[in-house]
């Protein structure tokens, strides 16, 4: 596989799983703020805990709004509409009259 044929699959799987990606970036935000404010040792804990809060927070902000372009650039090119009738089966099912 090259490495666009990657780069496609890996869009392809963060088209489908938007809420998984957004929750699993909104993860490792809390684990990396954390990781980086404990490094600081004039900062209280509690202090620490609600940097990191803010800094997931902003990140979810962002992976919300790049799905949302992800959302609409496939609504514009007409590649959810594929997607949607891929998974209904459209074209296998004969409507009856």
């Amino acid at each position: 596989m090259g490495e666009e044929g990657k780069l496609q699959s890996i869009r392809e799987w963060i088209v489908e799983h938007k809420l998984r990606t957004v929750g699993a970036l909104w993860a490792s935000g809390i684990v990396g703020s954390m990781a980086y404010n404990w490094s600081q040792p004039n900062m209280k804990t509690s202090v620490k805990i609600i940097h990191a809060r803010l800094h997931a927070q902003a990140l979810t902000l962002a992976a919300l709004a790049g799905a949302a372009v992800v959302e609409y650039y496939d609504h514009q090119s007409g590649a959810k509409a594929e997607r949607v009738a891929k998974f209904l089966d459209v074209k296998g099912h004969q409507q009856r009259d």
